[in-house]
């Protein structure tokens, strides 16, 4: 799966910010403007005593430094929180997508950055929580770290459709479980794996998951998800579902309320009254 090169430094601020959550971007932006702007201030340069100079030197480029930093450290912690937030509703948008679909062919189509994003949401709907690592640097190529209570697992996301997922991945993967102690691992693909791939993993604590068994996760998950909100749903109020049935003046139409008589034969007794009373007098019987 092909990587984006990075272009700048700047960019590479931009890219681990914004794989935080969104609210952490704005702490960064804010508690960055409040320490560099105070090492910002200007030097106050009195008399120079002999020693003193390279000590000086060195908090005016401090001084420098953070006058700069004041203003780049917060956009970076902004911009980086929009793009988070923006992810975040992305993430959603994709699963929504693919649980609506007809087939796995629906995952034929993504970028390699969608399909991280997409694998993401759907383990987090099983309760995992999820920390996009970026893939492709010193942890072997892992694109995705999950944690549930104690245990940790290693995903590897493999965006292939022109052919299969050989043993190599699988076994690369095992590699780096070992050697950071992970309790198992995920290589999850858009297409198939190799015959030798799944003899690898079998036996071993590596899940293959393929692009149909992706997609049928992510639509038992989405379906678990609505049925749960559903259940969650507030239950109408007892004063909606009196009104539902609450019967019509017989004389005017209007709605009719329980009234209680306060003399006669039936002083006591309860009956349902015109809630336009004394404009109009109708009155049924209860039950």
């Amino acid at each position: 799966m092909a990587r984006k090169r990075k272009t700048s430094p700047l960019e590479d601020m931009l890219d681990l910010v914004s794989l935080l959550p969104w609210w952490a971007g704005v702490a960064i932006a804010a508690i960055g403007y409040v320490v560099l702007h105070r090492m910002a201030a200007p030097v106050q340069v009195t008399a120079v005593q002999p020693g003193q100079v390279s000590h000086l030197m060195t908090q005016t480029v401090i001084a420098g430094l953070a006058t700069a930093g004041q203003y780049i450290v917060p956009l970076v912690g902004l911009v980086g929180a929009a793009m988070s937030f923006f992810r975040r509703k992305q993430r959603a948008a994709l699963v929504t997508d693919v649980a609506q679909a007809q087939s796995a062919n629906a995952l034929d189509g993504m970028s390699w950055r969608e399909f991280e994003m997409l694998v993401g949401e759907a383990y987090r709907l099983q309760g995992y929580r999820v920390t996009e690592t970026g893939g492709g640097g010193a942890d072997g190529g892992i694109d995705l770290a999950l944690t549930k209570g104690s245990e940790k697992f290693l995903v590897q996301c493999k965006q292939w459709k022109a052919y299969k997922v050989g043993v190599d991945v699988v076994r690369e993967l095992y590699g780096v479980m070992a050697a950071k102690g992970a309790t198992g691992g995920f290589v999850v693909t858009s297409g198939r794996f190799t015959d030798d791939a799944k003899a690898f993993a079998d036996g071993r604590n590596v899940q293959l998951v393929d692009g149909p068994k992706l997609f049928t996760m992510i639509k038992q998950a989405k379906q678990s998800l609505t049925a749960t909100a559903q259940q969650q749903s507030p239950k109408p109020q007892m004063a909606q579902q009196a009104a539902a049935i609450d019967p019509a003046c017989p004389q005017c139409g209007a709605g009719m309320v329980k009234r209680t008589a306060r003399k006669g034969g039936n002083a006591g007794g309860e009956f349902w009254g015109c809630s336009k009373y004394p404009t109009c007098k109708g009155v049924r019987q209860l039950g």
